[in-house]
């Protein structure tokens, strides 16, 4: 980290001094350009004068040697070239004058940038003051995890942020953050490797030199990110710029400077919580998707169900009507019938009724004495 302060002050302090050269300049040009302008309108001023001063004898000349409307002429005239004298001498000025604004103007533009980079100066020599007084006997293993544990409390109480000790596979990073809902339900997790390389190392490494391990490390131990904390390559303005995502090349890795490394772990959890919202919503949609395609089935199956019966009552309704036709068919012929059979035994008791002794005796002498002689016996 050191390294990469030392580099950032010399570069603002070679910029300061490139802005202090350039007001330098723009100071020597505006003097000589303003020393100029004074000498021009001098000569000009001068010229002017003994020009115009020659007119003026040759116009008393004249009006020494005419008449009065001779006077009033060479006055009149008179008056004009002074006129235009001083409106040569009024532009001449306003010219220097916007001159001397511009100068100034710029002047003070610079004098301000030189003095914003002076303070920038300032504060990265004083922020490496301090750095260098926090990080002596401290890593930046260490440093992460003080700034961790100083905002854990409020800001990922249900947090795990612990050092990788799982070496079974061969390897291992160096943290593993994963944070929980309330629920007890995982929302984010992070492989972490930090990497800072001391001055007086010979071989320099490289951001890139770490990757493919670290990924290998976030797939084995189920993370779902992998951020490489890196004080590597301090003249990189790739990796000085902020967080730099090389998902291009491992999946969900990033390289991020150790001022990042509290802001990063947060944007990420926000964006899980958010990610899990539209999750729960998304199941909420399919869920009650659902409600309405089992509802339709169960519809549909009634339906059908009742539709099948429908056509089984129906033709059983009809079955039954065609037998009660065929009852009815059947009992009308029955009643005719029994119509019938009604006449014949009317027609027959009405012939019994007609029955009488003389009929049955008319042609029966036998039965016609049997009759008188039953006669005779009731009257005695």
């Amino acid at each position: 980290m050191a390294t990469f302060f030392v580099k950032a002050v010399s570069n603002a302090e070679k910029q300061r001094d490139l802005l202090a050269s350039e007001l330098q300049q723009v100071r020597d040009t505006s003097e000589t350009a303003a020393l100029m302008a004074e000498t021009r309108f001098a000569k000009e001023m001068q010229t002017l004068t003994l020009q115009k001063e020659g007119e003026v004898r040759d116009l008393k000349a004249q009006l020494e040697a005419s008449g009065m409307q001779t006077k009033l002429a060479i006055t009149e005239a008179l008056s004009g070239v002074e006129k235009e004298r001083n409106e040569l001498r009024n532009n001449l000025s306003q010219r220097e004058l916007k001159h001397q604004l511009d100068t100034q103007s710029m002047k003070k533009r610079y004098e301000l940038q030189i003095h914003d980079r002076d303070q920038a100066i300032e504060r990265l020599r004083d922020m490496k003051a301090r750095l260098s007084t926090k990080m002596v006997g401290e890593t930046l293993e260490q440093h992460c995890e003080t700034e961790f544990n100083r905002i854990r409390a409020a800001a990922f109480p249900r947090a795990y942020f612990e050092k990788d000790n799982d070496a079974r596979s061969g390897s291992k990073g160096d943290y593993i953050f994963r944070d929980n809902d309330e629920a007890e339900n995982e929302i984010i997790s992070i492989m972490f490797e930090m990497k800072n390389e001391a001055d007086s190392t010979a071989t320099k490494k490289k951001n890139e030199d770490f990757l493919k391990e670290l990924d290998k490390d976030r797939r084995e131990k189920a993370c779902e990110y992998a951020v490489l904390v890196s004080l590597l390559e301090p003249e990189s303005e790739l990796y000085n710029s902020g967080i730099v995502d090389v998902s291009h090349r491992f999946a969900k890795t990033y390289v991020i400077r150790p001022q990042f490394f509290i802001p990063f772990i947060t944007l990420l959890r926000n964006a899980a919580l958010k990610s899990l919202e539209y999750k729960a919503e998304l199941a909420l949609v399919k869920a009650q998707s659902i409600d309405v395609t089992n509802f339709e089935n169960d519809l549909e199956s009634f339906k059908t169900a009742f539709s099948r019966n429908y056509e089984l009552a129906s033709r059983r309704f009809q079955t039954a009507i065609d037998e009660i036709d065929k009852s009815i068919d059947h009992l009308q012929k029955t009643k005719d019938a029994l119509l019938g059979a009604d006449r014949n035994l009317r027609l027959a008791n009405d012939k019994a009724q007609d029955v009488s002794v003389k009929k049955l005796t008319r042609r029966n002498p036998t039965m016609a004495q049997k009759f008188a002689d039953l006669q005779d016996q009731d009257f005695t």
